[in-house]
């Protein structure tokens, strides 16, 4: 979000707090992307604010989290009744701040910065995925997603800066991978949706998951986001087929950083590191 647009998202977040008789004395806006996350003092809530048009995501996303919080599973739980909040034209979700604990287990993996080892990364997804099988809830399926990047990598008028050579590399793949992996014959299930390092926070309770999101497919499709070192000890996960859907993934990311609305930090450099990692993906199976 533009400064214009934090503070507006801050005050909205603050306020509605307030409203729920939680003490705010200060606000401190730990990330912020095309949505913000907000530390609010001394309350100690988290608040997530976005556009109000993502109200129907955010209110899943609550929902499906106190569903696995009350199976016991690693994820991040909403403060209050799970739900959403509108005000000033931005949707708001508040959840319990967990304070980051730096973990002597921690490693370097793929040049990312686990704060957990690769064994209780692994731990914590297989309980994740234990938790999601329990819960019921529809979820669109991981080929919505595929599908709706494909379409936009090919279609000009939603990706206009993305150059013809680049445009043709990610439509060749999506074409090519998606016929590969159409007949793995893998279950599915529930998933996370992006259990990627920066979706799992290191807290005294041990690893939280956050961002849950939720699409339905194989384990496969969750293993892609995480470094390959986790993956390889995920029990029976078919790491051939976690490599197809590294590859859409990547595919997707590049896809996305070319949206003319895209807000995530550092497009411009995203932009060209997520076609770097599609084609070290593509040449890792060649």
């Amino acid at each position: 979000m533009d400064p214009t647009k934090v503070r507006r998202a801050v005050e909205a977040a603050k306020a509605t707090a307030t409203g729920l008789g939680l003490q705010v004395d200060d606000a401190v806006v730990i990330h912020n992307s095309d949505r913000i996350a907000v530390r609010l003092i001394p309350c100690d809530v988290l608040a997530r604010v976005g556009p109000s048009m993502w109200q129907a995501g955010m209110q899943f996303e609550a929902e499906i989290s106190g569903r696995l919080a009350e199976t016991g599973s690693p994820v991040g739980e909403p403060h209050v009744q799970p739900g959403v909040f509108v005000r000033d034209d931005f949707a708001i979700t508040l959840w319990t701040y967990y304070e980051p604990v730096d973990r002597p287990d921690g490693t370097e993996v793929e040049g990312t910065s686990l704060h957990v080892a690769p064994a209780e990364y692994v731990h914590a997804l297989v309980q994740l995925h234990a938790g999601l099988r329990q819960v019921d809830m529809s979820a669109p399926h991981i080929t919505d997603r595929l599908n709706g990047w494909a379409g936009a990598a090919g279609n000009r008028d939603r990706t206009p800066e993305l150059p013809d050579t680049d445009r043709e590399l990610i439509c060749d793949t999506f074409k090519s991978v998606s016929a590969a992996i159409s007949g793995s014959g893998s279950d599915e299930q529930l998933l996370h949706g992006e259990p990627h390092p920066q979706n799992l926070l290191s807290t005294r309770r041990g690893p939280l998951f956050i961002d849950v999101t939720c699409q339905r497919g194989p384990i496969e499709y969750d293993l892609a986001y995480v470094p390959h070192e986790v993956a390889a000890r995920y029990p029976g996960a078919d790491l051939d087929l976690v490599q197809q859907f590294r590859i859409l993934m990547w595919a997707g990311v590049a896809t996305m950083r070319w949206y003319p609305e895209d807000q995530f930090p550092n497009r411009d450099y995203w932009r060209i590191e997520a076609l770097g990692r599609l084609r070290k993906a593509l040449d890792e199976v060649n």
